[in-house]
């Protein structure tokens, strides 16, 4: 299950790039906003151990030639930031919520830490986002549901507490919501049932109780359903089987009985 962060395909991810670069105006702002708003990142980094932040982000290029950084054709603006696997060290400054056409944030496999700025709240045309991996602390914001282009969501691997915000119900685009290995705790909340197209839903290795809400098989378009490793019980009721694109379903290691003719994974 931790190997998930390697699985999800890459041509969602550049799809969702090449999204973004489609659907950004013709127009060309000049760039010093979002060149400022990188450069608030680097004092954040206290460990970059190849050097890459230290040694490519500078003013002798331009920030659409910057590590880790994608602009769109026509109006260079960052449109995403990729930083995975760099063993960067450090926190996420309030600065990058002025990237405000920023449409893919990915700085999975490193060691950030420390909770998330609200200021992220202000990055509205963002369809991806992956903290995986990460040393993240403090609750899930209920300011996410500023997202609400968001197609994906990973934050797994992390020190995230207590309940999943209610307020994610309304991401209505979303398709992947990856919340495996942190602290979570608290029941499912119903609102999940809003997120009509949801496909890969990933819970397990956290500490969530109480019963499967009749909210989860509302979602139609679930392919992958991960619950294994927590404290949910009561039983499994029929209505599993209404999620007819059900490919994977991993409920082991909880308190739960089946009502189904054949056993659960």
């Amino acid at each position: 299950m931790g190997n998930i962060g390697f699985l999800f395909p890459l041509v969602v991810v550049v799809a969702v790039v090449r999204n973004c670069v489609a659907t950004l105006s013709a127009e060309s702002p000049n760039t010093t906003t979002d060149r400022l708003a990188l450069l608030g990142l680097k004092p954040h980094v206290t460990h970059d151990p190849q050097n890459l932040l230290a040694t490519n982000w500078t003013s002798v290029t331009s920030v659409c030639n910057w590590i880790g950084v994608t602009c769109g054709s026509d109006h260079q603006k960052v449109i995403a930031l990729d930083l995975t696997n760099m063993s960067l060290r450090g926190t996420i400054p309030p600065h990058l919520g002025n990237l405000s056409f920023l449409c893919h944030l990915n700085i999975r496999f490193n060691h950030f830490h420390g909770s998330l700025p609200m200021e992220l709240a202000n990055l509205s045309s963002l369809k991806y986002i992956n903290f995986g991996h990460n040393n993240f602390q403090g609750k899930i914001p209920s300011w996410f549901d500023s997202f609400t282009q968001l197609q994906s969501l990973f934050l797994c691997e992390n020190n995230f507490f207590g309940v999943i915000p209610c307020s994610l119900g309304s991401l209505s685009n979303l398709e992947v919501l990856i919340l495996y290995n942190n602290d979570l705790k608290g029941q499912i909340p119903i609102a999940i049932e809003n997120l009509s197209n949801l496909k890969w839903l990933y819970l397990d290795n956290n500490q969530f109780s109480g019963q499967l809400p009749a909210a989860l098989f509302k979602c139609r378009e679930l392919e992958i359903l991960s619950l294994s490793n927590n404290a949910l019980e009561g039983i499994v009721s029929q209505e599993v089987r209404n999620l007819t694109r059900l490919s994977e379903l991993y409920l082991n290691t909880n308190n739960l009985r089946s009502m189904l003719s054949v056993g659960l994974p």
